[in-house]
């Protein structure tokens, strides 16, 4: 049975809004209809998502506008990280189901607040962690799926090592330079380390703000590890790192580098569908063949030791199913329509929050923290 189009406002069409969300929203007819974003000081009568895409939509200023439209069923949180609490809140509390862009909110009290509202007025409310569904990540997935007698398995873990590194001197004309690096890529990079290989037992975090060209108390980089115990997930002590730095002259820059007792898997290069969709002309690029697809020259190696314990056999490591935001966006609607399991549960990216909120009490204080079992 076909779905009926879920009535949806996007709130923000900055780079969230016109990037990550509209594009999908229209793309999927059959499953949405963009019935409203909204734009605080639109330049235009159609505004920005009718310069971007020709469609004409319904325009609110406030929230307030958007939670009394009775129309709208979904609300999109794609606005600063500030107003991702407010807002979702908001939208609940009239009735309306949401979607919230990373991180979905600062504190987890807020995330445990949103969740009790939402379980209360049995409203969807959905994460947006999209980088799931990264072909880089995918890859790696595949990867460490492998069973221990193939020849490519890289055996039980070591060390996992993920990077979101650039190189970025000064600061944009935009709200995310004055916004947390741990908050903005670190909820990427926490998010996939958990749901790969579960909660830490310790967790130890260098944060700093090494340009000066912000707010001192506004981080630019950042190193976090995460230590987990024997037997949890491997039977040998193991350790996630994960780093952001701003000011990395690299290019491409390393994506992973993970050591196991068999192997090693080195990666280059980020998945391509954020410079896909922002040079986009037509929505309908996000079906063409080439979306989502990495090109060959950035594919992983996978190096393993031969069996005479000397010689290093390195094999390219294809990035074969590209990048799908889309599927994150089809999750979204079976789970409103059809009560559909959610991909992203609301608390894993809870757990995102929590983990970063224990990183900058790390780094604060100079040590590592235990982290509370569950």
């Amino acid at each position: 049975m076909a779905l009926r189009p879920i009535k949806t406002c996007v709130l923000g069409v900055g780079l969230a809004g016109l990037t990550f969300h509209v594009p999908f929203v229209l793309a999927l007819p059959e499953l949405f209809t963009l019935t409203a974003v909204l734009e605080r000081n639109p330049e235009t009568p159609g505004g920005k998502v009718h310069q971007r895409f020709g469609i004409t939509t319904r325009i609110h200023r406030t929230i307030e506008e958007v939670v009394n439209d009775s129309d709208i069923e979904l609300v999109i949180v794609g606005t600063p990280n500030d107003t991702h609490y407010p807002f979702a809140k908001a939208a609940l509390q009239a009735g309306k189901h949401v979607l919230v862009d990373k991180p979905v909110t600062e504190t987890v009290k807020e995330a445990n607040e949103l969740a009790a509202i939402a379980k209360a007025k049995g409203l969807v409310l959905y994460g947006y962690q999209n980088r799931r569904w990264d072909s880089d990540h995918l890859a790696l997935k595949r990867l460490l799926a492998l069973p221990s007698s193939s020849p490519l398995s890289l055996g039980n873990l070591l060390e996992f090592e993920s990077h979101y590194d650039r190189y970025r001197p000064g600061i944009r004309a935009s709200w995310k330079d004055g916004a947390s690096s741990v908050y903005d890529l670190g909820s990427h990079l926490l998010d996939q380390a958990l749901k790969l290989f579960g909660r830490p037992a310790r967790i130890t975090a260098l944060i700093q703000n090494i340009r000066g060209v912000t707010k001192p108390e506004v981080d630019d980089i950042f190193t976090i590890y995460l230590h987990y115990n024997p037997g949890t997930p491997f039977s040998n002590q193991f350790t996630v790192l994960l780093r952001s730095h701003i000011l990395s002259v690299k290019s491409p820059q390393l994506r992973y580098a993970i050591r196991g007792t068999k192997g090693m898997f080195t990666k280059y290069g980020l998945d391509t569908q954020e410079d896909q969709l922002k040079a986009m002309p037509s929505i309908s690029g996000i079906f063409e063949p080439d979306y989502g697809q990495e090109p060959e020259s950035i594919y992983g190696i996978v190096e393993n030791l031969a069996e005479d314990g000397v010689t290093v056999n390195k094999t390219i490591w294809p990035s074969d199913a590209p990048g799908q935001y889309i599927g994150l966006f089809k999750n979204l609607a079976g789970a409103i329509r059809n009560n559909e399991e959610l991909d992203v549960k609301w608390a894993e990216t809870t757990q995102v929050i929590e983990m970063i909120e224990l990183s900058y009490k790390s780094s604060a204080e100079g040590r590592t923290l235990d982290v509370p079992k569950l």
